[in-house]
């Protein structure tokens, strides 16, 4: 089958935009637009609901219960997303090969869009009781499955658009979504916090984060579609490269590979919300003298590092290869939780100890993460590698990011902030261990 003919699964709708793209060869430039605007949205939708569990929903849906039960809570609903995540992926691949990936898109974005903006619809406890909490939860679970069918793709298309030399730069790519979502997540709720007095930020000013999540979500359709259309992604499809498989198939024949790459980034991913989410907690819950709106300009600050240390990730990857940068990092981040726990009153106690545990932990944040897309799908082949690398992100994220704000804040509270360095060395220990056992030179799928 030639590049110019159209797939055997498209729908009509995919046949047709692959007609009006026509012969148009895409950039790698232009698909790395694409799948970082994509990448923004999720990232978006997902930092304005963890922030949110800090500053809002304990005193919106659970005000039953002191301050510290309701964060609790709030993070017990913010892990149901990585819980239905890898089930969203398997719902939503078999939609893929039934009726097509843009067909499987529009619906995942417009999922995801809609049930992060319902929320800013969602009565307080005050007006609709013990409901309101569980149409919380139940949307949440929506955003996680939304998330799995948001998997397209367009990451690898990226990589095997680029240059073999600059591979570990493209890879990259991708990754830088992450830190733009929280600043723009981070910078909205600042703004709100900043010029509004806790009643009214608390009556309706924490909804506008959530209402704007639909519209970039649209957006971010769009940049996705206009690629998914093009020849260059229909040859790949051809190849069997960017091919959805059957969940058990991929388990039958490659269950191994799938859980060792979804400890190979727990490093990362254990770090990527003990510098996000859990700071604002322990901040509020300690009734320190830095304001939560303060203190997520600082964030914002810190998420720039984070993408300057993934585009060095890059640089670094292309230099002396995937595995030694994940290794260096990995080593990087157990040094930073063993500092943690030897000294853990540097985060506790003043202004600037606050600032540069934050700042120090976004650059290992980016150094780990810009590198641990696709990291050992290189084994699955290509007729796996679209499927096990989508499986294999959505274990990762539950193992190593899904539980880590509510584990971490449930350990500093009980046992100081030394046990959360004693959660992140598990994280980079797991890392170093999986990177071992898996001796091949790692690259993109």
């Amino acid at each position: 089958m030639s590049a110019n003919t159209p797939m055997a699964s498209s729908t009509t709708l995919e046949r047709d935009a692959q007609q009006a793209t026509g012969d148009h060869k895409v950039h790698p430039n232009e698909i790395a637009i694409g799948v970082v605007i994509g990448r923004a949205s999720e990232y978006f939708d997902f930092f304005v609901f963890g922030i949110a569990c800090v500053l809002v929903f304990p005193k919106v849906f659970f005000p039953f219960v002191d301050p510290l039960t309701g964060t609790l809570y709030a993070f017990s609903i913010f892990a149901l997303a990585f819980i239905a995540r890898p089930i969203g992926s398997v719902i939503f691949m078999a939609i893929d090969r039934r009726h097509g990936r843009s067909v499987k898109l529009t619906i995942a974005l417009f999922l995801l869009g809609g049930a992060t903006a319902a929320v800013s619809f969602l009565p307080r406890y005050d007006s609709i009781g013990i409901s309101s909490v569980y149409i919380l939860a139940v949307l949440r679970v929506l955003q996680g499955l939304a998330l799995g069918g948001a998997w397209d793709g367009m990451a690898s298309l990226l990589a095997m658009n680029a240059p073999r030399e600059r591979r570990g730069w493209y890879a990259m790519i991708p990754q830088l979504g992450a830190p733009l979502g929280f600043m723009v997540a981070s910078a909205l709720f600042a703004f709100f916090l900043v010029n509004l007095d806790e009643a009214d930020f608390i009556d309706w000013g924490w909804r506008f984060p959530f209402y704007c999540a639909f519209t970039i979500n649209v957006v971010a359709l769009f940049a996705r579609l206009r690629l998914v259309a093009t020849d260059e992604f229909a040859r790949m499809m051809d190849l069997d490269r960017l091919r959805p498989v059957p969940a058990l198939d991929l388990f039958r024949h490659h269950a191994g590979d799938v859980i060792r790459g979804a400890f190979v980034p727990l490093a990362g991913f254990a770090l990527f919300h003990l510098v996000t989410i859990f700071p604002i907690a322990w901040l509020a819950l300690n009734n320190t003298n830095r304001s939560p709106g303060e203190f997520l300009i600082v964030q914002f600050s810190g998420a720039i590092v984070c993408a300057g240390a993934i585009a060095a990730s890059g640089l670094i990857a292309d230099q002396i290869g995937r595995r030694n940068c994940l290794i260096m990092s990995a080593s990087l981040i157990g040094f930073f939780a063993v500092g943690s726990i030897i000294a853990p009153l540097l985060f506790g106690e003043s202004a600037i100890g606050q600032t540069i545990y934050v700042t120090i932990g976004f650059m290992l944040l980016g150094l780990a993460y810009g590198q641990t897309a696709g990291a050992v799908t290189a084994r699955l082949g290509n007729h796996y590698r679209y499927t096990g690398a989508a499986l294999t992100s959505d274990f990762a994220w539950l193992v190593g990011a899904g539980f880590a704000p509510l584990v971490a804040l449930f350990l500093s509270q009980r046992y100081g902030l030394a046990m959360v360095g004693v959660y992140l060395l598990s994280g980079a220990v797991c890392t170093l261990a999986a990177l071992f056992l898996d001796r091949s030179e790692m690259r993109q799928m």
